[in-house]
């Protein structure tokens, strides 16, 4: 009840004449007729009395705001059918009919509050991709750091202590800054709003932080996620000299990177740009009831018109336009919207714009970003090799379920897949040990995953972009890249004995790095190569390497049936869009169903190929469907952008035109299936109250239905059509 309340408050203040068309009934009813100024008739209007002049004040303030809207749709290239209204209205009062002006502004004021809550559930935004760009970055203030090429010394001309790299010489640094670790970055830098940054500046970029401009990296390695500029599913190494895009998540150390470009110029900033112009330069979409206004309009005045003329009396004018204001087109159509909307949302998926629906049945080309939208947004174990001869008792469940342990505790991409198999692995071990499965013989039973105790876990350390390594129920593991995961704890793999009483000589270190990398990649060729989509983390443990983890990026599960609906839906054409390697999105677009492969994309070139789309005669309509920021061009740029999200907004969200809040694949046929139906609805609503109008109208017009009827019978009929836009809520498609 208290919704209720507030809802109808809501619309009283944004549609003030409803609560007004309300109210007037009760003068009209009490007190009609009363004149305390007695006689005096006005040209047209006669002698009214205090409740048909409170009509006919709500009936002039109606027209003068109806044609104000009227004007203003004009002034913007649309034709409405409100001159009907006016022209019906207008009547009713020149011909003293005030119980039917006031249920035809009554009619009109509903109407317009209907629309309005419809309206208003169709707002959006781009503030979450504004918000989203850095705002800020971290100038380093070091004493030796400047602008390249420029002295930053205490003032002298000192060419001879600049070395033109934006370095000077300065005195030796403390052990701790040498280290280039994050206490000594992080203390000699000022923040700085992203503006005020120039290219040649030093920035320091924390862990988790999206780098501000676009850059060059300065430390030696680093590891960035650039899922939000080319939709990689796997963060990607880089070193020193190497271009940082702005956008790019930093990983978990510390980097030092100089500024190339000032922020304007970086590429966040031009996926802004980018989603701008999308936006700017998509055309309105024609509401239905805008283009059978016209035809209507005229059809009505005519019969109006020749019934007055054939029948010589002016009441027969107005008889007729009661029964010709426009309701079904004004209040049935927005109606269906609104329960076509209310059915999305029951599925999950959001609508920005009423508009939205009419294009949404109509989409013939469907890109799809491949990267958490055909597939899982982390990469998913898919299966575990044992290192041929390592002699290990344990099966894959152990390696799984120690990995798992240990996982839990990363923040790398692939510890969330490792950590998941893990605990599944966990579950059957337990489930087997239930059944009386002994695999471990004495003394190996205090091996993790046997009995019913959960594993205890110590020691947690992480490598940043190397490894994790801890010890489970005393035993040590290590999971990481394989030089990590086979290397001892001094952190050289063990590739050949050293003779005791010999100093280590250079030859001797040179021979084993040699060494190491013949043992890494004989290993390698133990396991076997893998595929293009691949990835794997090796895990040893207590110091001999027993197994590799290999992941991939898996599609949804019901990814091929969602496309499948999707082509029997008549849905013409399926590609897909990503920034991953040609070789992944292949294997990807096989296994879902897709033949259209374009790879290797930046944003850019993902607008490029959906506006070729686009511009093609004859094309239809196009829609995109993706869930990253990387997206959002692409989103914007398209006739109809679908995000997919778990609920979070995201730039990609806020920049399309619908939103699966669920994070569910299947949607994308359903959301196509559910605009059909409701157009479907809305058009039989419409057409339904037409019809009525026009038996009413031709009723009128031989005098057989009085005025003030057929302004209470138009109502009838209004009601006749939101009762039918109203089963677009039924699920029948």
């Amino acid at each position: 009840m208290r919704k209720f309340i507030y809802l109808c408050s809501h619309l009283c203040v944004q549609v003030p004449l409803l609560p007004i068309a309300v109210l007037t009934v009760i003068p009209l009813a009490v007190c009609p007729s009363w004149r305390p100024w007695g006689a005096a008739d006005i040209p047209v209007l006669g002698n009214p009395g205090v409740g048909q002049w409170i009509v006919i004040i709500v009936v002039a303030y109606t027209i003068i705001d109806t044609v104000r809207g009227m004007i203003d749709d004009l002034r913007h290239g649309r034709v409405g059918v409100d001159l009907l209204a006016v022209v019906a209205i207008a009547a009713t009062v020149a011909v003293q009919e005030y119980w039917a002006s006031w249920a035809v502004v009554l009619m009109i004021s509903s109407g317009e509050a209907i629309e309005e809550y419809a309206q208003s559930k169709a707002e959006s935004s781009l503030t979450a991709l504004m918000t989203a760009a850095p705002q800020t970055a971290h100038v380093v203030r070091r004493p030796g750091v400047g602008v390249a090429g420029v002295n930053t010394g205490d003032g002298s001309d000192g060419s001879s202590d600049d070395r033109g790299d934006g370095f000077r010489k300065v005195a030796a640094l403390p052990s701790s800054a040498a280290s280039g670790s994050s206490d000594a970055a992080t203390s000699h830098y000022d923040t700085v709003a992203v503006e005020s940054v120039t290219p040649g500046d030093v920035l320091i970029v924390l862990p988790g932080e999206t780098v501000p401009v676009d850059g060059e990296l300065l430390s030696g390695s680093a590891t960035l996620d650039l899922s939000n500029i080319n939709g990689e599913p796997v963060p990607r190494g880089v070193f020193a000299g190497a271009r940082v895009m702005s956008g790019a998540v930093n990983g978990s150390t510390t980097l030092t990177m100089r500024a190339t470009e000032a922020a304007s110029d970086s590429q966040y900033q031009r996926i802004l740009a980018l989603v701008a112009a999308a936006q700017d330069s998509r055309p309105a979409v024609v509401k239905t009831a805008d283009v059978l206004a016209v035809p209507f309009t005229v059809l009505a005045l005519a019969i109006a018109a020749v019934a007055w003329l054939v029948s010589g009396v002016p009441t027969r004018f107005a008889q007729v336009l009661v029964l010709a204001t426009p309701c079904p087109l004004l209040i049935a159509a927005p109606v269906a919207y609104v329960a076509g909307t209310g059915r999305l949302a029951k599925s999950g998926i959001l609508i920005k714009t009423q508009d939205v629906l009419e294009n949404l049945g109509r989409v013939t080309h469907v890109f799809f970003d491949k990267t958490g939208t055909l597939t899982v947004k982390q990469p998913q174990v898919t299966r575990v090799e044992m290192l041929p001869g390592a002699g290990t008792h344990l099966n894959e469940d152990h390696v799984l379920m120690m990995a798992g342990v240990v996982e839990t505790y990363s923040v790398h991409i692939l510890a969330k897949g490792i950590a998941k198999a893990g605990t599944e692995a966990l579950s059957r071990l337990h489930r087997r040990f239930e059944e009386g499965q002994r695999l471990c013989p004495q003394p190996d039973a205090d091996w993790p995953g046997h009995g019913r105790d959960y594993p205890v876990v110590k020691h947690i350390d992480e490598d940043a972009g190397k490894g994790i390594s801890g010890e489970v129920n005393g035993h040590k593991v290590r999971v990481g890249r394989l030089s990590f995961a086979a290397s001892s704890e001094d952190g050289f793999l063990p590739v050949e004995r050293i003779v005791p009483g010999r100093a280590t000589t250079d030859g001797d270190r040179q021979s084993g790095k040699q060494g190491e990398g013949r043992l890494a990649d004989e290993i390698r060729t133990r396991f076997g190569m893998l595929a293009p989509d691949e990835m794997a983390s090796y895990v040893s443990v207590d110091g001999h390497l027993i197994a590799r983890i290999v992941l991939r990026d898996v599609p949804r599960a019901n990814a091929k049936s969602a496309l499948a609906r999707l082509r029997g839906l008549g849905v013409a054409k399926l590609s897909m869009l990503t920034g991953d390697k040609r070789s992944s999105a292949a294997i990807i677009a096989s296994e879902v169903g897709i033949d259209d492969v374009h790879a290797e994309l930046f944003p850019e070139d993902k607008v490029a190929a959906v506006t070729t789309a686009t511009v093609t005669p004859s094309r239809g309509v196009t829609m995109m469907v993706g869930d990253g920021v990387n997206d959002a061009p692409v989103l914007a740029a398209a006739d109809i952008g679908m995000a997919m999200t778990d609920g979070t907004s995201t730039a990609a969200s806020e920049s399309a035109q619908v939103v699966i809040m669920n994070d569910d694949i299947a949607a994308v046929p359903r959301a196509i299936a559910i605009a059909r139906r409701t157009k479907r609805v809305m058009l039989q609503a419409v057409l339904a109250g037409l019809a009525l109008a026009l038996i009413g109208m031709v009723a009128a017009a031989f005098n057989l239905i009085p005025v003030v009827v057929g302004a209470f019978l138009q109502e009838a009929i209004d009601v006749v059509s939101i009762l039918w836009a109203l089963t677009a809520l039924l699920d029948r498609d």
